[in-house]
């Protein structure tokens, strides 16, 4: 069955419990009804505000409302529109004498909900795969869960029990977090999510690959005044609500129920619980581990710092034969438990899931293990080692890009800094260190090769899509850390690495064997998920019996979200996308230049070319592109004062010209994802100007463009400052050119860098680029702008100490020598590294 009757049915089911084939935004009365419903309950304000302004005389009257206050609405939305997602319920948890509300909806039905839904019926994957790179299959490729290990071998291990079943990943995660500024409030939300729905729709909340399944109690036992027992007695809390949550999973993981896909399909289904998503202390307190330990395998607390320690994980079976001491005694189940190396938990919520290995499941997290750690770690190391003032004057100076944020006042200044401000500060991090001094004449290079370790590990880490090669790229970063840390011993900064996010960083090769890139399983995207199910839900209550309110609102929003997607079906009339085609991610970003339909400024004269935008050469450079191109497929090209001669002798029809100030590439939903356009990268070329009394510096953004064919080969690359994109006035290209010339629409006038040296530096692994020059001026040209590839950023090479005079809108003309940055983004990293 094809997804398009398939949608047009399920929407044709949603349409038939509203019983009007007229009036597509029934129960609404009209589109204006149905707009206001929307905005009210997606982005309006309050329900008391709301209900205020349709007290006003006349309002209701002259907008067509049915309803008059919040409540009536909501009555139309509760009792006329179809049941969207799970309804929530309450119910009690007793744990030590005391009972706890934990609010939740049922399992399988969240499950068939995400299994079920429409939306995602032509991109769900039912079987695991194999995939590779080459025709004798040696080297495989692992990107969206179904490609990893575990999906084959937990299908090998539940064909052996009830063969013929299609499994359901489940993926969990719960993450405590903050709804109040003040007083402290809470929210302890719980998450679920399957591995059938591919990555690139489950890492982005707005397309609803998640299901809020829980609320669980946030109390902090405070009552309990001995410490040990209220970490206990937390911790069983946590496992009981839990346990209750996740009981349906035992029976029907293990004996399967039929579901119903999205694409008509019915199948027997075996939802099993795959992986856990969260922080280190949500990992501790869901396998019962000691803090300082490992969650996932017998490495020592003292071990953790090592790289050349083996790893085992824990093994599964004999931590569960220790649980099962609870029966012989509360002496004996105390150290049953302690021989495994976890804490007496007393029926943890994965001890009955059926398949399930819970220090197999617990997933790398480059949010908080990478991101709000181990950065956090190597920023305070580098201001301790290279000294605040000079790493903030550094930052100070870097010429601008799109990728790249400006701290004007610095970074190390910076409190409460996000993972999204670490994400930034990692773009140009490691060039603004090179050549900086250290204390007591320590080698700069061991500190350069440990940040260069760090960072390589990061990036790849991030990569969409692995393959057995770029794994052994992982280890090999994590190595280069690991051989130079010791500087920052030598430094005084450290005396250890016992970091157990550090030792994490040795996990991520086999999680992303087992279970697909990191993109899979980053707490980044629970984290958004905060924002609406959490911090919003409680702005709408009026803080009292909170949670109650606050499911009850999400229910609402869930009913007006489907609803407007039966609307939207239903004026588009019943048209659906074409087939989505699964493929592997790649490096590549699939993406388009554009530039703006009109010009920025429509006539600038040559003179200003040179005077404000810096384009000094320009009447030579574009003399020199006429001949060239005039020449056609001339055997013998002209080079050199051959080629002068005649350019002298070339004049123009024109005076001015039209000029753009900005050339962006946006993205192609290549992939059928149905995502939105978004701006990947952008170069700029603007004229100083004024702003009001303050004079504006131009700006001539660095950009990578291409000379040959080869996009693999650097030869073919050439680094240049774009001064002027421009075209020519269409009644002179005539004039200029013979009829045979193809003319690029857009033309750029460009400064050239010197050509990539064989080999990057040995330290940085950066390219040292400079100016080209002949006779001591700039080496100028004209290109295409369809030639230019992308944006490149370079950082200074700022020597011992940054001189004072730099400033960022100046910098690109006052130093002579710099490092191409191939950290501002992943594609840049995966060319030039």
């Amino acid at each position: 069955m094809s997804h398009n009757i398939v949608e047009h049915g399920a929407n044709v089911a949603y349409g038939a419990h509203l019983a009007n084939d007229e009036n597509p935004y029934h129960p609404f009365n009209s589109q204006i009804e149905w707009e206001v419903a929307r905005w009210a309950k997606l982005h309006g304000a309050t329900s008391t505000a709301f209900s205020d302004l349709l007290s006003i005389d006349g309002v209701s009257e002259c907008l067509g409302l049915s309803f008059k206050n919040t409540n009536e609405l909501n009555k139309i939305i509760d009792h006329e529109l179809p049941t969207g997602r799970p309804k929530f319920k309450r119910e009690q948890v007793v744990v030590a004498g005391e009972s706890f509300d934990v609010y939740y909806c049922d399992i399988i039905e969240c499950i068939e909900s995400l299994y079920g839904d429409p939306d995602f019926a032509r991109y769900l994957t039912f079987a695991p795969e194999r995939h590779y790179t080459d025709e004798d299959q040696t080297v495989r490729l692992f990107h969206d869960m179904h490609t990893g290990k575990w999906w084959w071998n937990t299908q090998k291990k539940l064909d052996q029990h009830c063969p013929g079943g299609t499994i359901i990943p489940i993926i969990i995660s719960t993450d405590k977090t903050q709804v109040t500024m003040f007083r402290n409030k809470s929210a302890y939300p719980m998450y679920l999510t399957i591995g059938n729905i591919p990555k690139e729709i489950r890492r982005k909340p707005l397309r609803g690959g998640h299901i809020l399944l829980a609320y669980l109690p946030t109390t902090r036992l405070e009552h309990i005044t001995n410490k040990a027992s209220r970490r206990r007695s937390i911790a069983n809390l946590y496992h009981a609500c839990l346990s209750r949550v996740l009981a349906p999973l035992e029976h029907a993981g293990l004996e399967g129920i039929d579901m119903r896909s999205g694409d008509g399909a019915l199948r027997r289904c075996h939802p099993l619980f795959a992986s856990f998503v969260g922080d280190y202390p949500e990992q501790l307190l869901t396998t019962g581990i000691k803090f300082g330990d490992c969650p996932k395998c017998d490495v020592t607390k003292d071990d953790t710092e090592s790289n050349t320690v083996p790893l085992h994980l824990r093994k599964i079976g004999e931590v569960l034969d220790a649980l099962a001491a609870l029966d012989q005694g509360n002496l004996a189940f105390v150290r049953a438990c302690a021989a495994v190396g976890i804490k007496p938990l007393i029926h943890p919520f994965w001890e009955k899931l059926p398949f399930a290995n819970i220090f197999q499941g617990i997933t790398p997290d480059v949010l908080y293990q990478l991101y709000q750690s181990l950065v956090k770690h190597l920023l305070a190391w580098l201001e301790a080692a290279c000294g605040a003032t000079e790493i903030d004057a550094r930052c100070r100076r870097l010429p601008p890009n799109h990728h790249i944020r400006l701290f004007t006042k610095g970074i190390t200044t910076l409190s409460r800094v996000s993972s999204t401000e670490h994400a930034q500060i990692c773009r140009f991090l490691l060039g603004i260190i090179i050549d900086i001094c250290l204390p007591n004449n320590i080698n700069a290079g061991h500190l350069i090769r440990a940040v260069r370790g760090l960072l390589d590990f990061l990036y790849l880490a991030q990569y969409p899509c692995h393959s057995t090669e770029t794994l052994q790229l992982l280890d090999e970063a994590l190595d280069l850390f690991h051989e130079n840390k010791l500087v920052f011993v030598d430094l005084g900064i450290r005396n250890n690495f016992n970091l157990p996010k550090l030792h994490a960083a040795r996990h991520y090769p086999l999680m992303i064997m087992l279970f697909g890139s990191t993109d899979n399983y980053n707490t980044e995207y629970t984290e958004r998920l905060h924002i609406d199910l959490a911090k919003d839900a409680y702005r709408a209550t009026n803080h009292k019996d909170e949670f109650a309110q606050m499911t009850r609102w999400l229910e609402r929003k869930e009913k007006i979200l489907r609803h407007q997607k039966y609307v939207s079906w239903r004026l588009a009339g019943g048209h659906q996308s074409d087939p989505y085609h699964s493929r592997p991610p790649d490096m590549t970003f699939g993406h388009e230049q554009v530039m703006t339909k009109h010009p920025s400024a429509k006539s600038i004269s040559l003179e200003k070319l040179a005077t404000d935008y810096g384009a000094t050469h320009f009447r030579d450079a574009l003399a020199r592109y006429i001949v060239q191109q005039s020449r056609g497929n001339d055997p013998a090209p002209l080079h050199g004062h051959a080629l002068d001669v005649l350019a002298h002798d070339t004049h123009f029809p024109f005076h001015r010209l039209p000029v753009f100030h900005k050339v962006k590439w946006c993205s192609v939903d290549a992939r059928g994802h149905g995502d939105a356009r978004v701006t990947l990268d952008s170069v700029h070329a603007k004229p100083q100007h004024k702003v009001g009394s303050r004079l504006v510096a131009r700006r001539s953004d660095t950009a990578l463009v291409r000379l040959g064919a080869n996009s693999k080969d650097l030869r073919e690359f050439r680094v240049s400052q774009v001064r002027v994109m421009f075209t020519l006035p269409p009644k002179s290209i005539p004039l200029l050119f013979p009829p045979t010339v193809h003319l690029p629409t857009h033309l750029a006038y460009v400064e050239w860098f010197t050509p990539f040296p064989p080999a990057p530096d040995h330290n940085s692994g950066l390219y040292k680029l400079s100016r080209s020059l002949h006779g001591g001026d700039t080496i100028a040209s004209i290109v295409s702008v369809a030639d230019i590839e992308r944006s490149v950023h370079l950082i200074l090479r700022f020597g011992v100490m940054a001189p004072r005079e730099w400033t960022s809108e100046t910098v690109l003309e006052d130093c002579d020598t710099f490092w191409l940055n191939s950290y501002i983004d992943r594609h840049t990293f995966s060319m030039f590294r």
